[in-house]
């Protein structure tokens, strides 16, 4: 037990205000923004976003979005392809069903106006490949521009169809109601105004037949990530504290390949797309030495995760007495690099880096959670009225580790998903209580936040050692003392929240699988062919259930097949 429980609920000011609406969604990326597009113009449908429209990690993506549209291609290969990488720990049956759905996805966004890259045979998008593909399925758009891209078309079109912005909100908690069969029910979420330095300017509830948790994922929890400074875990904390579990949170991907500027350099790193390796770069490790050579049958082009661990082996090893980057070569393409990537391009240019005739430095770094909410495809948690989709889900679409460009697709398709089926039917109609002001509510010191993400970073990267996540979770048994709140304090206390989380997963997964590297357990092990669920206990205690029993035994966890007994009812009451 840790000395310092996690808060169930986020202290904030007394609500003064309401809205009510049919639909309310949480965050703004392609799920969100897919999901509030397709419940209109049947329902009315609230987006909400801590910042503007277009500021989550959707307007960020380079690469592009993964669909079968090439005739010599197959759903076969790309099922295959994404089983693969997902290292034994897939949903089959969610894969083939995205799979079937990403090629008329794809051509719905085209519909929508997102313009892709023509191919030069001008008979439709052009294709690239990148790591863990068999095959040329990737649209892309602006060369390197591809989210900004679909974020566009997607803020366009929801905007145009009806669908209200409520952004420098912030999703506090959600509010719990009950049905008719006596259950719990999502009826809501209280939201916080706020200014543009993240003060409070008032509190409300929005009352709703559904809420969609559309928030992304949590790579501000490292201190080294492609993210943007948005992607704070707020919606995966949301759930915890509303009782809910979080699969697979272990499992985060870091991208192998996001400029490297130097040993001081934090906060949100430029990425170098994959695509680059599609389009035939090479790594090579400070004395020169080619990294994937002889590693991966698939060599540069080899899944992310495993890209991502060879280079941090070699930077372990500090070829020519560099221990801390490798270089990616892209000089072949010469001066078709800058067309081909002019986000990439710029990036490396402020860097002072010609891509055409040097190469590139590049390290890993927090990139994509592989876990989530549990949730379908068609977005379902365990709790009435509740969804989630995107990054924040976990639908088993990507297992221990996520296929490149699955996950724009991911988010088009169960987004939408979603949206039909709130616009055919919604959720019954329930109240629910508001509890009286709590004075002793508490919240983690904002400055605490460098703490969490320098440990999670140093402790919890590529590669994870026991003593490492044992140091991780001493350091993070930090007190929830702050008697302030604004957007600092909720922010650090939902990164508390998850990086715990993701500590008490990752040390109880005694394997390597995936994204999860262990030096301990250079291997995956039959036994850990199961999903780990995280949950808040009614004390504010992290526990994880889902191990094998043996395994259970030996690091103290919960041992129950797949989830832990719920809270009583009112002691998850938002």
């Amino acid at each position: 037990m840790t000395a310092h429980p996690l808060p169930r609920r986020l202290a904030a000011p007394p609500a003064t205000w309401s809205r009510d609406v049919d639909v309310v969604v949480l965050g703004s990326g392609a799920a969100g923004l897919s999901a509030a597009l397709a419940a209109r113009p049947v329902r009315t449908a609230l987006i909400v976003t801590k910042d503007t429209l277009d500021a989550g990690s959707t307007a960020w993506a380079q690469g592009g979005l993964a669909g079968v549209l090439d005739p010599s291609d197959s759903l076969e290969n790309h099922v295959r392809d994404t089983l693969v990488a997902g290292a034994g720990l897939c949903d089959e049956a969610n894969v083939r069903t995205l799979v079937a759905e990403a090629p008329k996805a794809l051509r719905y966004l085209m519909r929508l106006g997102a313009a892709f890259d023509p191919s030069h045979e001008g008979t439709g998008p052009a294709l690239t490949r990148e790591g863990g593909h068999s095959h040329n399925r990737i649209v892309h758009s602006g060369g390197d521009q591809s989210g900004a891209e679909v974020q566009r078309t997607l803020d366009e079109n929801a905007v145009a169809a009806g669908v209200e912005v409520m952004d420098r909100a912030f999703a506090l908690d959600l509010l719990v109601g009950t049905n008719t069969a006596g259950g719990r029910q999502a009826a809501g979420v209280r939201i916080a105004r706020i200014d543009a330095a993240g003060d409070v300017v008032s509190v409300g509830v929005v009352t709703a037949r559904a809420v969609v948790i559309a928030t992304g994922g949590y790579g501000q929890v490292f201190a080294s990530t492609s993210n943007p400074p948005a992607v704070t875990g707020d919606g995966l904390a949301l759930a915890l504290r509303a009782g809910l579990p979080a699969r697979d949170i272990e499992f985060v991907q870091f991208h192998p390949t996001v400029l490297w500027r130097g040993p001081d350099a934090k906060g949100q790193q430029a990425l170098i797309s994959e695509a680059v390796r599609g389009e035939g770069a090479i790594l090579f490790d400070g004395a020169g030495e080619r990294v994937m050579l002889g590693v991966h049958p698939q060599e540069d082009l080899a899944p992310r995760d495993v890209v991502a661990s060879a280079i941090s082996r070699r930077m372990a090893s500090a070829p020519a007495g560099v221990d801390d980057h490798v270089f990616l070569d892209a000089t072949h393409m010469g001066e078709r690099f800058y067309t081909r990537f002019p986000g990439i391009t710029a990036a490396c240019r402020d860097a002072g880096i010609d891509p055409a005739t040097d190469r590139i430095p590049v390290a890993p770094a927090a990139h994509y959670v592989c876990g989530g909410v549990v949730a379908g495809l068609d977005g379902r948690t365990e709790l009435p009225g509740l969804y989630a989709v995107g990054e924040v889900a976990c639908t088993g679409v990507h297992g221990a580790n996520r296929l490149a460009s699955n996950s724009l697709t991911e988010g088009v398709v169960a987004g939408t998903r979603v949206g039909r089926d709130l616009a055919w039917e919604l959720p019954e109609d329930v109240g629910w209580t508001e509890e009286d002001g709590d004075p002793t509510l508490r919240l983690v010191d904002p400055d605490r936040r460098t703490t969490v993400r320098t440990t999670m970073s140093r402790h919890v990267g590529v590669l994870r050692t026991p003593e490492g996540l044992d140091t991780a979770g001493a350091a993070l048994d930090l007190p929830v003392d702050s008697a302030g709140w604004g957007r600092g304090a909720w922010e650090a206390t939902n990164l508390l929240t998850v990086a715990r989380s993701v500590v008490a997963a990752a040390t109880t997964r005694t394997e390597s699988r995936g994204c999860h590297r262990r030096t301990d357990h250079t291997g995956p092990v039959d036994d850990w062919l199961v999903h780990l669920d995280v949950r808040l206990d009614h004390r504010g205690e992290v526990v994880v259930a889902g191990a094998p029993t043996a395994a259970a035994r030996a690091v103290g966890v919960a041992s129950t097949a797949s989830t832990v007994p719920p809270d009583p009812p009112d002691s998850r009451e938002a």
